[in-house]
């Protein structure tokens, strides 16, 4: 079996794994499937559930596209791979909870391979996972980020810290001064002599996830909450619209190569609203949050 044709079964089985999981969790909702086809080269099938007891909106989608030139985006960094002939495979998933006491969170895995003209192709992979808490609960964080380390471990004494601070600079709102959430891991290129080492690593953050976000969902799930709260929320979803229209690449290349647009948008909240020059009340549990937009080390003894 190719390289190319292993990574495109393990993101296929993982898209049925999570879907699976995350429809146990809810206990109601369901997951529909869209299966599409992109002009240019590939497809994918993106599952969206709506209306669930647990998530108002969660989408699981699988990719696997191609082309004959990789757009900007993908350039920007790698300008040697221009007019290289592409292909890409990803699992990309978002949560949006109704409950506002429960994270939002979002994962991605991800590989590329470019051909570029008498040369030998080029991969590597790229992902990650990061929790976007409204109402935070250190205990919650903790947990989080101690799973993301436990599984960096086997590939390095390093690997965590690193990949911690990527997250932390990449999932940052740049125009407004804070993070987007409480981080994770974030990696890309991703790549070098050793595709077994690197593929396991893409499985073992692909795999964590769940073991990251679902005890957490488990233990706030029952939270009573009221219209303070449901407000706040849907404020706070309003950055992860600003962070994913106007910084992420991954929407980017979706959109500059030719992607299936409701696909490449259904990382964005069912129901968001915008207020201006908002200010929590000094003190209270909405001021708090701005304490955790912050990077830290999260897993530093109190």
């Amino acid at each position: 079996m190719s390289q190319l044709q292993s990574v495109h079964d393990f993101l296929r089985d993982l898209q049925d794994h999570l879907c699976a999981a995350l429809t146990a969790a809810d206990g109601k909702g369901e997951f529909v499937e869209d299966t599409w086809q992109r002009a240019e080269g590939g497809g994918g099938r993106s599952r969206v559930m709506k209306e669930g007891a647990v998530f108002e909106q969660a989408g699981v989608g699988f990719s696997d596209v191609s082309g004959a030139t990789l757009p900007p985006s993908a350039t920007a960094h790698r300008p040697e791979l221009a007019g290289a002939p592409w292909r890409a495979l990803g699992v990309s998933l978002v949560m949006h909870p109704r409950n506002p006491y429960v994270p939002t969170s979002h994962a991605n895995v991800r590989y590329f391979e470019a051909q570029p003209p008498g040369r030998a192709p080029i991969w590597w992979f790229g992902g990650g996972f990061d929790l976007t808490p409204f109402y935070p609960f250190d205990d919650d964080v903790r947990h989080w980020h101690t799973v993301a380390r436990d599984l960096c471990r086997p590939f390095g004494e390093d690997r965590y810290a690193a990949h911690k601070a990527w997250c932390d600079r990449y999932f940052f709102l740049k125009h407004r001064g804070e993070a987007r959430g409480v981080g994770g891991l974030f990696f890309d290129d991703l790549s070098g002599d050793d595709f077994e080492k690197c593929f396991a690593y893409q499985r073992a953050v692909g795999n964590g996830f769940l073991d990251a976000y679902l005890p957490i969902v488990e233990k706030r799930r029952n939270t009573p909450f009221g219209e303070r709260e449901r407000e706040f929320q849907l404020y706070r979803r309003g950055r992860y619209v600003e962070f994913n229209l106007v910084w992420d690449r991954g929407t980017l290349f979706g959109l500059q190569s030719g992607g299936r647009t409701e696909s490449i948008l259904m990382s964005l909240p069912p129901r968001v609203r915008f207020e201006y020059g908002y200010q929590p009340e000094p003190g209270s549990a909405e001021a708090r949050l701005d304490a955790y937009l912050q990077p830290r080390d999260w897993l530093a003894d109190p």
